[in-house]
C-alpha cells in the first residue's frame, strides 16, 4: 500500500477558533484516511494560555506568523507533502509588524516566487482572483495587460492538477455590463479585450469580459470550468453563497501544495466549543487529492 502523505496543519491565529478546529480534525476519521495531519503551532490549551481570546494581539499575530514560517519550510524540504492552513487574523499581523495582509502574499515570499493566484475550488463554483487584499479604488490601476495574462496563464496551467484538462476560463468584467463598449469605464477595451484576445491566439481557452451579474450563472451552470475575478469580494460573494463551508482556497503558483479554508477566525464565537470544523477537513482531503494527482502527473 502506497503510505498516507504527511499534511502540515497550521493552526491559524490562536486567539480565534483556529486551534479549536485543528484539535478536532486531527482526529477526524475522514481526515485520517487520507492522510497523516501534523499540527504546526499552539495546541488549544498553549493558545489558552498565552493570548486572550476573540482579541487581536501581536503575540497572537507572531505565533500565527511563526508556525506558517515552520510548515513552508517543512514542505519545501520534503518532510510533508502538503499544507493546510487555519485562519489568520490580518490586524494581528499588522499589530506585530508583519507586512503581509494575508497568506497569500506571505506565501509567495516564503517560496521566492513572483507570481501566485488564489482560488477558490468547489463542486459548483470555481473562482480566481487577479487582485486580492486591495482598497477597490485601487484595482483599476492594479489590472494590468501584465498582471491579468499572468493570472490566465497560471490558471490555465494549473487546473489540470484539478483533474481538468483544457480548462474553460471565463474573465469578469470589472464594470456594470462590462463597461457596455465604452460608456460606464473604459479598462475592458483598453486592457480586458485586448488580454483575452492574445491569450486565445496562444491557445487559451478563455472568453471575456462578460459582465459581473451573469458570469457566475453561467459558471455555476457549467458552461465554464473557473472564472477570473477582477476584485476579492466580485468573486468571493458568489462563491461563498453557493458553496460556504464546501469551497476551499487554493494558492496557484507555488512550488508546494497549500489549502486553506473558506472562513475568517471567527473571534465572535472563539472559546465557545461551537465553531464547525468541517471546511478544514474538505481542506484536508483537496490537499491530500492534489498531492496524488502530482504523484500520478510526474510518474
Amino acid at each position: 500500500m502506497t503510505p498516507l502523505p504527511r499534511i502540515g496543519i497550521t493552526v491559524g491565529d490562536p486567539a480565534g477558533i483556529g486551534p479549536e478546529i485543528v484539535e478536532r480534525a486531527l482526529v477526524d476519521p475522514r481526515v485520517l484516511e487520507v492522510c497523516v495531519p501534523i499540527r504546526y503551532g499552539a495546541t488549544l490549551d498553549e493558545a489558552r494560555a498565552r493570548v486572550a481570546v476573540g482579541q487581536v494581539s501581536a503575540e497572537a499575530g507572531q505565533m500565527a506568523y511563526d508556525a506558517i514560517c515552520a510548515a513552508v519550510a517543512d514542505a519545501r524540504a520534503g518532510r510533508i507533502a502538503a499544507i493546510t492552513t487555519a485562519p489568520i487574523n490580518k490586524d494581528a499581523f499588522a499589530t506585530a509588524g508583519l507586512p503581509w495582509p494575508g497568506h497569500t502574499e506571505l506565501l509567495a515570499h516564503l517560496c521566492g516566487v513572483p507570481r501566485v493566484a488564489m482560488m477558490f475550488d468547489s463542486e459548483r463554483l470555481r473562482v480566481v482572483l487577479a487582485t486580492i487584499h486591495v482598497a477597490l479604488a485601487d484595482v483599476p490601476r492594479l489590472l494590468t495587460a501584465e498582471r491579468l495574462r499572468g493570472i490566465l496563464d497560471l490558471t490555465h496551467l494549473s487546473l489540470p492538477h484539478f483533474g481538468i484538462r483544457r480548462p474553460r476560463i471565463a474573465l469578469a468584467g470589472l464594470n456594470p455590463h462590462a463597461g457596455e463598449h465604452g460608456l460606464f469605464g473604459r479598462e475592458e477595451i483598453e486592457t480586458l479585450i485586448p488580454v483575452v484576445e492574445a491569450a486565445r491566439a496562444d491557445g487559451i481557452d478563455v472568453t471575456g469580459p462578460i459582465p459581473g451579474d451573469t458570469v457566475f450563472v453561467r459558471a455555476a451552470r457549467g458552461e465554464f470550468d473557473v472564472v477570473v475575478a477582477c476584485y476579492h469580494d466580485q468573486g468571493l460573494i458568489p462563491v461563498k453563497l453557493v458553496s460556504f463551508g464546501e469551497s476551499v482556497n487554493v494558492t496557484l503558483g507555488l512550488p508546494i501544495i497549500r489549502t486553506s479554508v473558506d472562513h475568517g477566525t471567527a473571534f465572535d464565537i472563539a472559546g465557545r466549543g461551537t465553531a464547525d470544523h468541517g471546511s478544514l477537513v474538505v481542506a484536508i482531503k483537496l490537499a491530500a487529492r492534489l498531492v496524488r494527482g502530482r504523484a500520478t502527473m510526474e510518474g
